[in-house]
């Protein structure tokens, strides 16, 4: 039953039949996810439409010609396309038993929606006729041919739909009916001559009559697909890279739009939003796919199926069975059922929310399908960002209007907007809006990702907005069949009230409530499951994963989360309080050394107490305290009247606080007089901070709490620069011993961020005067590739569009060029202290991908924000397995 042939690049189309397979799972990347799991199916046995794939590579050599078919290509699918007709006993374009054909596109990664399907291709009016003896069914046929018109149209030949939809309305007014279904065969003939005429209207040349023609056509229209804005969009939101292109998969029809007896749909072997192990779906009697995954008609689940044809439903369950014992992992099917047979048309891991990847990876270990280790490879880690998503607080009133279907978890407010466009514009200036539409489609991506949350009125838990909400963690209630949406007054009617554009509506993606007004939200709480794969991924991990954190509330939040300790506590974060501003702000404006330590020393006690409430909630913990880093100016108002302001409060000269704000004015902070710059000029600021960390340890001691201090000395470029700032420290560290009269022992080690290129290339040198190396990655990112990180927003998206950068560096590590520092910067600093500790503070610490990089270089921690500890957590046990894998093919 199946031949399983060697892969060679030079082959382009690979059959799939009863006699014939000559593909398998393992060619994704050459015959794309669709192509490889339709071979693979066919060869278990699986009822699969027989067909044949053309390869990803043939549509990248298609692009490379500049949009030109390969010369030979035809021929191969004249060829298939014989081989084809042989095993289904029909003649394409035949007038008496014509044989149909999909053609759907298939990248080696899942793209849903994003680019081009045309289906019934070969209806032409000579075999349209053939196709209704065939059948016995007249006006089936006139509704695929019209189908067929107004798919290739629109898919092929850039046709707007509306264009069509326009005529349809118009011969159903002629006919007096309302609903598509209720046309008769006088009415359906009557549209497929409307459609033909939209058609040359708007191409200028007659519906091919020649199938063949069609078929070139549809296949350079799939390969012309994968460069579409929406499909470069979702790759780039998605972080696809490295594809060669879209497979093209030909495949016989089969029909669920044949009668009451015919249906067709989608399904998940299991909840894609829970994870619970259950047959989840829906499905459409007398439709055809697209009706379901477009969100047309709202479907019935799939658990109805049982009293619509139980038999179809009892294989589908055994089909769901097949499907997770050979691939060991959720499955995404879609199936058609044509007068009572079952077929499937795709199979394909299935996308889920980040709870439900946790749930599925843990379930499938307690089942023995899969190891531990697979589990922790199996949910992306960025997907844990949804298990800490707020969820409306239970205890809040709520004006439910409506109720549509949970279609993606979580808990969205917002401003209803009508068009993606309007999502991203006011989305940027700070609002959080909410998505309404009839239905999305793939041009809706760039809104869909925007908005807070994304509101249909029609489609189910299976449609287009179901399935990317789900994929991105994105709030959805969908199939809100009572909305009314007015997109051009920008309203939407429920049950006679309406909502206008300055009403905040709220939806609930784990109910499907519909509400009016803000809801309270409440923080999320982790489950069983959640736990248990964190406990895996602990033990699997080599690195320490710590928070960056600067009050003691965050520091308990991300203990919670699983933080080791503190990697980055900034200072001057604590000097923005109504008191603590005000004598900062007379430190900075004093004009000798005097007056400035009399100033420090009124901040000296918010600083304590604020370390103290650090200590106690990261008792036992290290917290590394970085030093103040920032320009002085920044601590001073710059507008005239909080200037003014400033003046009376402090009561000096309006012309005093100008003149020493014009004094602190730099052309280029970020590289002037701030770091340990600012100490090396004014070491009483240095010498209060530090005092302020070992009074708050002694404090926290005698009281039993184990505060475990690091001091940090930013910015370092030139050895000399810790060495003198080292010694400063030490001292100052004695004399609080000293005056506290303590006799434990502190060991308080000091280090540096290396965060300066020259650091990172003389760190053997660096290294003879710190305990430890932290890398602030931010600042290093920015003084490598000469881009202000506040700045790049000019040309960043040009940058990644055009491929210049594969991603933007301040979110995902500069392997290559930053990476490489940091890795220099490690050896040389292990070959001058072998045991030097070296982690990571910038805000690269809770990037999964960066964490891969990180592990490579053998860092002993990296620091995150408290919320992306468990990220972090997971992602440094992913690495850990990554680079064993690595190792043994090495």
């Amino acid at each position: 039953m199946s031949n399983k042939s060697h892969v060679s690049t030079s082959k382009r189309i690979y059959y799939f039949g009863s006699k014939l397979t000559e593909g398998h799972r393992g060619m994704r990347d050459l015959l794309g996810g669709k192509g490889a799991n339709l071979a693979e199916m066919t060869s278990i046995g699986l009822p699969v439409p027989a067909g044949f794939t053309i390869t990803t590579t043939t549509c990248a050599d298609y692009i490379k010609a500049g949009s030109k078919l390969p010369q030979d290509l035809i021929t191969d699918i004249k060829a298939n396309m014989r081989r084809l007709e042989k095993e289904t006993k029909k003649i394409f374009g035949d007038t008496k038993s014509p044989l149909l054909v999909s053609v759907r596109s298939g990248a080696a990664a899942s793209m849903p929606g994003m680019m081009d399907t045309v289906l019934n291709l070969g209806l032409t009016d000579k075999s349209v006729v053939g196709l209704a003896e065939q059948t016995g069914n007249k006006r089936f046929s006139l509704d695929a041919y019209r189908r067929l018109i107004n798919m290739f149209g629109d898919v092929v030949m850039g046709v707007d739909h509306h264009q069509f939809e326009s005529a349809f309305d118009k011969v159903k007014k002629h006919h007096k009916v309302t609903d598509d279904t209720d046309l008769d065969e006088d009415g359906l003939s009557e549209l497929i001559e409307a459609y033909k005429s939209v058609y040359k209207k708007h191409t200028g040349e007659n519906f091919p009559q020649d199938p063949y023609k069609q078929l070139e056509k549809a296949v350079e229209a799939v390969f012309k697909s994968w460069n579409i804005p929406r499909a470069v969009t979702y790759r780039r939101l998605n972080n696809i890279r490295g594809l060669m292109g879209t497979g093209v998969n030909v495949q016989s029809m089969v029909f669920g739009n044949m009668g009451e007896d015919s249906g067709t749909g989608v399904a998940f072997t299991r909840d894609p939003s829970t994870g619970k192990n259950e047959f989840y779906g829906e499905f459409l009697i007398n439709a055809q796919g697209e009706d379901v995954v477009a969100g047309i008609r709202t479907p019935e689940p799939v658990s109805k199926m049982k009293k619509w044809k139980p038999q179809i439903y009892q294989q589908l369950l055994k089909v769901k069975k097949t499907l997770e014992a050979h691939y060991k992992e959720m499955q995404d099917i879609e199936f058609t059922i044509e007068r009572g047979k079952l077929y499937m048309l795709q199979t394909r891991t299935g996308k889920r929310t980040g709870a439900a990847a946790v749930k599925i990876a843990v379930d499938m270990v307690k089942e023995k399908r899969i190891s531990q280790k697979t589990a922790l490879l199996r949910v992306p880690a960025n997907d844990l960002n949804q298990l800490l998503l707020p969820s409306f607080d239970p205890k809040a009133k709520r004006n439910v209007l409506t109720r549509g279907l949970p279609a993606s978890p979580g808990a969205a407010s917002g401003y209803p907007v009508y068009t993606a466009d309007e999502a991203v514009a006011r989305t940027e200036n700070g609002e959080s809006v909410i998505l309404v539409r009839k239905e999305t489609s793939p041009e809706d991506i760039h809104g869909m990702h925007a908005a807070a949350g994304i509101l249909t009125s029609t489609g189910g838990s299976t449609s287009h907005a179901a399935v990317v909400a789900r994929g991105w963690g994105k709030c959805c209630v969908a199939g809100a069949g009572e909305l009314v949406i007015d997109s051009k007054r920008e309203t939407i009617t429920i049950h006679g009230k309406k909502i206008g554009v300055k009403d905040i509506i709220s939806i609930d993606g784990s109910t499907g409530d519909v509400i009016l007004g803000d809801v309270a939200k409440r923080a999320p709480a982790f489950t069983k499951e959640f736990r248990t794969l964190m406990t895996w991924a602990d033990r699997v991990r080599n690195m320490v994963i710590r928070t960056n954190s600067d009050t003691p509330k965050d520091s308990a939040i991300a203990r919670k989360f699983g933080a080791e300790g503190i990697g980055l506590c900034r200072t001057e974060h604590m000097f923005f309080g109504d008191n603590r501003i005000m004598a900062m702000r007379e430190m900075i404006l004093s004009e000798n050394t005097s007056d400035r330590r009399a100033a420090l020393k009124k901040l000296l006690p918010f600083q304590r107490r604020d370390f103290e409430g650090i200590f106690s909630a990261m008792n036992g913990l290290p917290v590394t305290i970085r030093l103040l880093d920032p320009p002085l100016h920044e601590f001073l108002p710059t507008e005239e009247k909080s200037q003014r302001k400033l003046a009376r409060a402090m009561k000096v000269k309006f012309d005093h606080i100008v003149h020493r704000v014009n004094q602190l004015h730099e052309v280029n902070p970020m590289l002037g007089h701030r770091g340990c710059r600012l100490t090396v000029t004014f070491p009483e600021i240095l010498e209060m901070q530090v005092t302020a960390i070992v009074e708050a340890t002694i404090n926290c001691r005698r009281k039993r709490i184990n505060a475990l201090p690091e001091i940090m000395i930013p910015l370092v470029g030139i050895d000399t620069e810790l060495a003198m700032l080292r010694e400063l420290t030490e001292e100052t560290i004695e004399k609080v011993i000293k005056k506290k009269k303590y006799k434990g022992k502190l060991d308080i080690p000091i280090g540096t961020m290396i965060e300066i290129p020259r650091a990172a290339l003389t760190a053997d040198d660096v290294a003879q005067h710190a305990d430890f190396f932290s890398f602030g990655t931010n600042d290093l990112t920015q003084m490598t590739l000469g881009y202000s990180r506040d700045d790049i927003g000019s040309f960043m998206p040009d940058y990644l569009e055009k491929n210049i950068l594969e991603y933007n560096p301040f979110q995902t590590m500069d392997a290559t060029g930053v990476g490489q520092l940091v890795e220099i910067a490690v050896a040389k600093g292990r070959t001058a202290k072998p045991k030097l500790k070296c982690g990571i503070c910038g805000e690269h610490g809770g990037d999964p991908e960066s964490i891969v990089f990180f592990q490579s270089v053998q860092l002993d921690y990296i620091s995150c924000s408290p919320f992306r500890v468990p990220i972090a957590r997971l992602a440094a046990a992913q690495a850990t397995l990554l680079n064993q894998q690595l190792a043994l093919f090495n």
